[in-house]
């Protein structure tokens, strides 16, 4: 055999590694090409599906009576393709009115907890149940439809506490709701506990792989209190592990006419079990300047 010459042997040494190589390159590339795959089908399904991780509603029955108490009663507001449960506790001769806008799950009947601090402060209550929740018909489906459902709800009720002291209450995911209200009509008062500083901002934390784009939710607390001019009452649990006390601190940082109330060994659902928070709610609602 001519020296420059290579045997059969030689080039199967040679060709093996290689071929060896090639599979294992193609086996990575495949995997890579079904992670992005089921990245893309988490994202399309998270896009959809929004609704199902953001609210937790719990339906209940017509007959079920959302209180007993004698100045508590409900009623329905008609809003486009749904109905809306709402209650009301009225004074004889109010000062005004408290628009409450409750969190992410549950009903009326468990939110309406304690009337005494509104009745101490001589205020109506207004809540409401957002669609799917409680006695209220439909299904939330979009950020826009949600705020014009808690507009459609004030404007049954505003020209009644017309030139009266009217707050605007968030707890939890209504905090994002109250900020924007509170954006619109300047209430002398926006009392919001548990705040986000938006929801692109919590997503961030707990869903990192998320791309804050793919939010049909933002919520942007932030630039909403940017834009009110009165009085702002932050109030938070130092133990939140869902939202986070730094939420409100970063609001308190861009908002200055915020005021932040840290609740020592608050969590995110206990928060209105402590005397130190029914506290600061009774000398805000008590009279105007309590807010600051």
């Amino acid at each position: 055999m001519p020296p420059t010459a290579r045997s059969p042997l030689a080039n199967a040494r040679t060709v093996a590694p290689l071929l060896r190589l090639w599979r294992g390159a193609r086996w990575v590339a495949g995997l890579a090409v079904l992670a992005v795959l089921l990245w893309a089908l988490a994202l399309v399904a998270l896009w959809f599906g929004q609704e199902r991780l953001l609210f937790h509603p719990v339906p209940l029955a017509d007959s079920e009576p959302l209180s007993r108490e004698a100045d508590v009663s409900e009623r329905f507001v008609d809003v486009p393709g749904a109905r809306l449960s709402v209650l009301e506790l009225r004074r004889p001769r109010p000062e005004g009115v408290v628009f409450f806008l409750h969190g992410n799950s549950g009903h009326l009947k468990e939110w309406f907890t304690d009337g005494g601090p509104y009745r101490r402060a001589n205020l109506d209550l207004v809540m409401m149940d957002y669609r799917g929740f409680g006695k209220s018909s439909g299904r939330i489906e979009s950020q826009a439809q949600l705020q014009a459902d808690v507009e459609a709800v004030w404007q049954s009720v505003a020209a009644r506490y017309a030139g009266l002291r009217v707050i605007v209450y968030g707890r939890s995911l209504g905090t994002g709701l109250a900020a924007a209200w509170a954006a619109r009509h300047q209430p002398a008062l926006t009392i919001l506990v548990s705040p986000y500083e938006s929801m692109q901002a919590l997503a961030a934390q707990h869903y990192p792989w998320v791309p804050s784009a793919l939010l049909r939710y933002p919520l942007r607390s932030d630039q909403a209190l940017a834009q009110v001019r009165s009085p702002v009452l932050l109030v938070h649990g130092d133990q939140d592990r869902l939202i986070p006390l730094a939420h409100s601190q970063a609001l308190a940082r861009q908002a200055p006419q915020a005021r932040l109330v840290v609740i020592p060994g608050a969590a995110h659902d206990d928060v209105h079990r402590f005397a130190s928070y029914q506290a600061v709610l009774a000398r805000a609602l008590s009279a105007p300047s309590a807010g600051r």
